[in-house]
């Protein structure tokens, strides 16, 4: 078991699903979902079911749908730690998403992450967090000078530090701190606005990162063959289809899950990319971000479905 430290975050998602062919600038029949999440709580709630003791830290405000982040994480057995502001309003996300569970469009109210400013990292709640952590979790819905102070307080520590990417406009936080992070989660939309590049093939990613400062991450590709490397190598695994979709939000965040969940566990590289994918898969079957029903052993029980990634030393 692993004591991780994630600071992100966790907020409230909105998602629409139309019913049947979406019609743009029309109304469409469909329904309406509400739960707890954000990818850096989506994340930790997956680590936690996975029986490592995870803490959160995130801006919070005080009202209803702060209420109900608490419950979830709660509900996970993730210990919450949050900077509620009682004025103010708990950030959420609301999306739209065809039959299929694409996503149509999608609207961040995040403006509440601006409160987790540097100076929060000296309160001593969270000071004491650090101090006793093994890993640190962050996502880039916090601003720029605090990903980089949190940086500076992981290296300072000699605790290993993950990232997720969360969309293409806030990826680039990351750009100039690459080189303190061990693992950093994208997809390839991220990859692209974090280095402007545009290879000539997916399997070029690895080298375009290092040469970026980033010694280890992965890069998923929806249901393409995704990428992951770290200082021990590199790996390629295609994830086998899934039979049926429930909702696509959270495959990337389940993913991270899995993957750390089995490198902090002491597994290889290989071994991560393939636990990495059962989870993902898992969540994209169930209707919600997360798998709620998710266990150490539900995950062993899916890894036969994965295939064996391709390891290029």
């Amino acid at each position: 078991m692993t004591d991780i430290l994630v600071l992100g975050g966790a907020h409230i998602d909105r998602r629409g699903r139309i019913a049947g062919v979406t019609a743009p600038g029309a109304s469409n029949p469909g329904t309406w979902k509400e739960e707890a999440g954000g990818g850096a709580f989506n994340c930790a709630r997956s680590l936690a079911r996975l029986g490592h003791a995870v803490t959160m830290v995130s801006p919070r405000g005080g009202d209803a749908e702060g209420e109900a982040v608490a419950i979830a994480a709660a509900a996970a057995g993730v210990v919450d730690r949050p900077f509620t502001f009682l004025d103010r309003r708990t950030p959420s996300y609301t999306a739209i998403m065809e039959r299929d569970g694409n996503l149509v469009i999608a609207l961040a109210d995040m403006d509440l992450y601006r409160m987790f400013s540097p100076r929060r990292l000296a309160v001593r709640q969270v000071r004491d967090l650090m101090d006793k952590t093994d890993f640190l979790l962050v996502d880039a819905n916090l601003p720029p000078e605090t990903l980089a102070a949190i940086c500076k307080a992981a290296e300072a520590r000699k605790i290993r530090l993950g990232g997720i990417g969360i969309s293409p406009a806030k990826v680039v936080r990351y750009k100039e701190l690459l080189p303190f992070f061990s693992w950093l989660f994208m997809n390839e939309a991220e990859a692209r606005a974090l280095t402007g590049a545009a290879p000539n093939s997916h399997r070029e990613w690895p080298g375009i990162m290092r040469n970026a400062g980033l010694s280890g991450g992965s890069i998923t590709r929806g249901g393409g063959e995704l990428i992951a490397w770290d200082q021990s190598g590199t790996a390629f695994l295609t994830p086998p289809p899934v039979e049926e979709i429930g909702d696509v939000t959270g495959a990337g965040d389940g993913f991270a899950a899995g993957f750390l969940h089995a490198r902090l566990d002491g597994g290889t590289l290989g071994d991560a990319v393939m636990h990495g994918a059962a989870s993902a898969r898992l969540a994209l079957a169930s209707e919600m971000a997360t798998a709620e029903e998710l266990t150490r052993e539900l995950l062993m029980g899916t890894l036969p479905l994965v295939p064996a990634g391709e390891i290029v030393l």
